[in-house]
């Protein structure tokens, strides 16, 4: 695996990871190319190359991220909160336990890049990427959705995913704000996020089918089918 942009030039396999990863990026509106305003400073980024293997040990794919360096952030400019919930352990073995006693199918979901998916509140600038700034350009990228390696990148997944199923009726608990939970009628239907795994349960199956739909509509999801192993 490459340490460097020039090293990973070398190779047309991770050229083509790059291409793919900031065509990804620019399809997900992740910046605007904008000039850098007075009075402001731009972060810097890099590149982070991954070999994922099968489960045979066969080569998957050639994985490029683009990272931000958020250690270069300053707090109060360029973040403000950075806290995120997270799913405590006893919450997980309660919804386990109901889940069993009223004999309740389990369902396990991953967001893919699910840090990608959060909206940015400040107003944060990055270099361009490493070999993706035109000859001659001085733009840089304006931020409006969040990066890997950003202060704010876990809270704006997760103010993201909060209000999106809020608008499809669930409330967060107040015991463990990672839960969510919704009652219509005799329906109950109960989201458990820990960072990008959720665990889903209840004893409406249509009710969860059509969760999953709008998961589904709302992120890049991976069902992952009935629950075998969670953290």
């Amino acid at each position: 695996e490459p340490t460097s942009y020039e090293q990973a030039c070398t190779d047309a396999k991770w050229v083509a990871a790059m291409q793919s990863e900031i065509d990804a990026l620019e399809a997900n509106h992740t910046w605007t190319m904008v000039p850098l305003p007075t009075g402001h400073r731009a972060i810097g980024c890099k590149w982070i190359y991954k070999i994922k293997y099968q489960s045979d040990g066969s080569i998957e794919r050639y994985k490029a991220r683009l990272v931000a360096k958020g250690f270069t952030q300053r707090e109060g400019i360029d973040y403000k909160e950075t806290f995120a919930p997270v799913a405590k352990l006893v919450t997980v073995r309660c919804l386990l336990t109901v889940a069993a006693v009223r004999n309740w199918h389990l369902h396990q979901m991953d967001v893919q890049n699910a840090f990608l998916h959060g909206d940015l509140l400040e107003e944060v600038y990055m270099q361009p990427p490493p070999g993706f700034r035109r000859q001659g350009e001085k733009l840089v990228c304006r931020l409006h959705k969040s990066l890997y390696g950003l202060k704010q990148a876990s809270r704006s997944w997760f103010q993201k995913f909060a209000s999106s199923v809020a608008n499809m009726g669930f409330q967060q608990s107040k015991a463990d704000y990672s839960l969510f939970i919704k009652v219509d009628g005799a329906s109950y239907t109960a989201i458990l996020l820990y960072v990008d795994d959720m665990i889903i349960t209840g004893n409406d199956e249509a009710a969860i089918h059509n969760l999953k739909h709008f998961l589904n509509s709302c992120f890049k999801i991976k069902d992952l089918g009935h629950l075998k192993y969670f953290l």
